[in-house]
C-alpha cells in the first residue's frame, strides 16, 4: 500500500504532564479534530485503551457520513519527567492506515509536542488522505494549544 509521513512540531505553554494526560484521554479528541464528533466503546486493557471515534464527513455541505474509526492508544509515561510518549492505530473502514506517535518533551516554557503520523492506503488514496492528515495535524496544534492555555 503506498505510504506517507507527515510530522508537525509546535509549543504549547502548558507543563508536559498536562498535555499527556490531556492527549492519554480518548473523550478528549473530539473537537482536537474538526472531523471527530464522537467517541464510543472505550474499552481499558492497563495503559492501552480501544475506542470507537466517529469522523463526520460532509458533501456538497447537505449530505452527511459517519466515518466509524477503530483507534488503539497508548500513553508511555517512561520518559517522565523530561519526555513521554503517546502512540497509536487507526483503522479505516476505507482500509487507510495511521500509525501516530505524539512525543511530548519539556520545555522552559511549557511544552513541545511532535505530532507525527504514517498514513498506509489503498492506491489512489493517498494524497486525498494525506491532505486532510495534514490539515487536521494543523488544527489539532491549534485547539490543543487553546484548550490548554494559560491566563496570563
Amino acid at each position: 500500500m503506498p505510504s506517507t509521513e507527515l510530522k508537525h512540531t509546535f509549543r504549547i505553554a502548558a507543563p508536559l504532564e498536562e498535555v499527556f494526560a490531556h492527549l492519554a484521554e480518548p473523550s478528549h479528541y473530539v473537537g482536537l479534530s474538526p472531523l471527530v464528533v464522537a467517541v464510543r466503546d472505550v474499552r481499558r486493557d492497563g495503559g492501552t485503551v480501544h475506542y470507537t471515534a466517529v469522523e463526520r464527513f460532509r458533501f456538497l455541505g447537505v449530505l452527511r457520513h459517519d466515518n466509524l474509526i477503530d483507534v488503539t492508544l497508548t500513553a508511555v509515561p517512561d520518559g517522565l519527567p523530561h519526555t513521554a510518549d503517546i502512540v497509536g492505530e487507526v483503522r479505516s473502514p476505507a482500509r487507510v492506515r495511521m500509525n501516530y506517535r505524539f512525543t511530548i518533551d519539556r520545555d522552559e516554557a511549557g511544552s513541545v509536542v511532535t505530532d507525527t503520523l504514517r498514513l498506509r492506503t489503498p492506491p489512489g488514496l493517498l494524497h486525498f488522505a494525506a491532505s486532510q492528515a495534514g490539515a487536521v495535524q494543523r488544527t489539532r496544534a491549534r485547539v490543543l494549544t487553546d484548550r490548554l492555555a494559560r491566563p496570563a
